[in-house]
């Protein structure tokens, strides 16, 4: 089986060697049947016959199925998404893992990826950096994830749909700070693509106003990394507050010690020298 990189935007970044695996291929699994003829059309392809969809409800039992013609047949399997590489916000991961678990080797063909454009393009750190996805919609789920994030020390990378842009910048910048620098890009290597650069809370009132990304297209978010006083340890104070709310549940100095540091992000041993020290306070 061979994943292969499809173009996020401009046919012109099919590769060659993506062109020669998909003509060769007796199988063409697509996330969506209705976007790959296209592609394969104006790369001089043939669908006729090979091009199945395994997108859907049914993944993992349509993943299951193609494994099966890999296996029973010798069939060539070629699996594409409708942009980028399969398996990255996208179907695919399914298919690889039935297809390993069956003993199937798995090879890929590298091709454009909106994560790395928006990220080199943005102007923000690239050496280190996380890619999150598309964050949860709402709740307590949506929530933690941004609480998660806020002093992520890495360039953050993260998808959003058209109609949630503003939403989500908005929630970003209670969540990180307005400061925060972001970059906004839009339909990446196609006609109209846009970088917005500047702050969540520029973002925002540009946003406001009309000024700020253009909610329509396809969205990568670029949040740069936190800034060192963001990453402070907490005092002295705090720490004991949150030793004492611990001990008074009935913990040991120890455990007492171990749950903070965990919590707060403190090393064990600082943690654990206060508690020790609150300790000896109450018996005096």
């Amino acid at each position: 089986m061979i994943l292969v990189g499809t173009p996020i935007g401009n046919l012109g970044d099919l590769s060659p060697r993506a062109v020669e695996v998909l003509e060769a291929a007796d199988v063409i699994a697509a996330e969506d049947t209705r976007r790959t003829r296209p592609l394969l059309t104006a790369a001089g392809i043939s669908s006729r016959g090979r091009l199945v969809s395994f997108h859907g409800p049914d993944e993992a039992e349509l993943a299951a199925r193609l494994v099966e013609r890999i296996v029973e047949r010798g069939e060539r399997l070629v699996c594409v998404t409708d942009a980028g590489m399969p398996g990255i916000s996208d179907p695919g991961e399914r298919l690889v893992v039935a297809a390993l678990a069956a003993g199937v080797a798995v090879e890929v063909i590298p091709g454009p990826s909106a994560v790395l454009a928006a990220l080199v393009v943005s102007g923000l750190p690239t050496a280190r950096f996380v890619f999150e996805g598309f964050l949860p919609r709402k709740g307590r789920q949506r929530a933690a994830r941004l609480e998660a994030l806020r002093a992520e020390d890495r360039t953050v990378v993260l998808f959003e749909a058209p109609h949630r842009l503003e939403a989500t910048l908005a929630d970003l910048a209670v969540a990180f700070g307005p400061d925060r620098p972001v970059a906004v890009a839009r339909e990446l290597t196609k006609l109209y693509e846009t970088v917005w650069r500047g702050t969540l809370g520029a973002a925002v009132e540009a946003a406001n106003v009309g000024e700020g990304p253009q909610a329509r297209g396809e969205q990568v978010i670029v949040i740069g990394p936190a800034a060192p006083t963001a990453l402070a340890e907490p005092d002295d104070e705090t720490l004991e507050e949150a030793l004492r709310v611990e001990i008074a549940a009935g913990a040991s100095t120890r455990d007492a010690a171990a749950a903070v540091a965990v919590s707060l992000g403190v090393p064990r041993r600082r943690a654990y020298t206060l508690a020790a020290a609150l300790g000896k306070a109450a018996r005096a």
